[in-house]
């Protein structure tokens, strides 16, 4: 991470939360959240590992030496991160989260204000988590050539239980499937990046290397994102993060249809938690995806614990 997102993220805390992290130093290349409660010890994970920081910014595993997180640094964090969220922070909030220049994302929770039956609004926020968005070049690098066939790309699904890199890998591919190699022509590859983390936007301008040959639909809705791109930029493949509505069945097999290729990711343990939810049961009966990663459930960024084919027979 270079020092200027170093300083993206540390802006958005209050300012004696910001002073707590400054003297702790975290390794923000392998730092991955910052958790804070009302009411509770502040916490952070740092590659994949958990601890609790004290008022003076040293480790410690034992909760009880933390600093307890006070109802007005939650407040105060607030005002500082809706002043650099990307987006109109009420539209965005009501998803649950919010979108930080280079793709960061502050996730909250607390009380929900809803209109019929849908949340209109998230009030007396009491739990913010700071995820933090990683650029990795070369970690596609063994997934890659399990991803090309005579035709080009295989329709791809990653599927990943959270923290464990799927959009960081996700991210990588995009670059080296659009920049080429010396064994595969660079592509044009449409990227539909819902909440910035892919790309990493700011003014429409990514701020993460995605590649030389992609065009990005920033802060657009899948479904929608997918039709754009095909009907506007004629991509030879399309990157999604996170498909799971029942809207983006229609645009993926629109994409099929299209003869452009699919990268996409969804959350999941692996290929029998997918073929327990109705959404995905006849995408994964038609074989739609002809190869499936799986990674792994360590909280290391990348972590592959399988590649298989589209019928689910093991390839590495």
């Amino acid at each position: 991470m270079k020092v200027k997102d170093k300083e993206e993220v540390l802006r958005v805390f209050s300012l004696h939360i910001r002073q707590i992290l400054e003297r702790a130093d975290p390794d923000f290349t392998r730092l991955q959240e910052i958790r804070l409660r009302a009411g509770r010890p502040l916490v952070f994970v740092e590659g994949g590992q958990e601890a609790f920081l004290t008022g003076d910014g040293e480790r410690t595993r034992d909760f009880r030496r933390a600093w307890v997180v006070t109802a007005q640094e939650l407040r105060e964090t607030m005002e500082f991160v809706g002043k650099y969220s990307l987006y109109a922070y009420e539209d965005e909030l009501k998803q649950g989260y919010l979108t930080l220049r280079g793709g960061h994302r502050v996730g909250v929770a607390g009380k929900t204000v809803l209109e019929g039956d849908k949340v209109r609004n998230i009030r007396y926020i009491s739990c913010i988590n700071v995820r933090l968005s990683h650029e990795i070049p070369g970690c596609a690098d063994p997934v890659l050539p399990w991803l090309y066939g005579e035709d080009g790309i295989f329709h791809t699904l990653i599927i990943s239980p959270p923290r464990c890199g799927k959009t960081t890998l996700l991210r990588d591919l995009v670059r080296q499937i659009s920049n080429g190699n010396r064994e595969h022509r660079g592509c044009t590859v449409g990227v539909v990046d819902e909440r910035s983390e892919i790309c990493g936007c700011f003014m429409g301008i990514p701020g993460n290397d995605v590649g030389i040959r992609t065009d990005v639909m920033d802060a657009c809705p899948k479904a929608e994102g997918m039709m754009m791109l095909i009907r506007s930029m004629a991509p030879e493949v399309i990157a999604v993060d996170e498909i799971g509505r029942y809207e983006d069945i229609p645009a993926i097999e629109t994409v099929l249809c299209s003869g452009c290729r699919l990268i996409a990711t969804v959350h999941g343990s692996g290929l029998a938690d997918l073929e327990s939810r109705p959404l995905f049961q006849r995408l994964l009966a038609e074989q739609v995806f002809e190869r499936y990663v799986i990674l792994g459930q360590d909280f290391q960024k990348g972590r592959v614990r399988g590649i298989l084919d589209g019928r689910g027979k093991r390839l590495c």
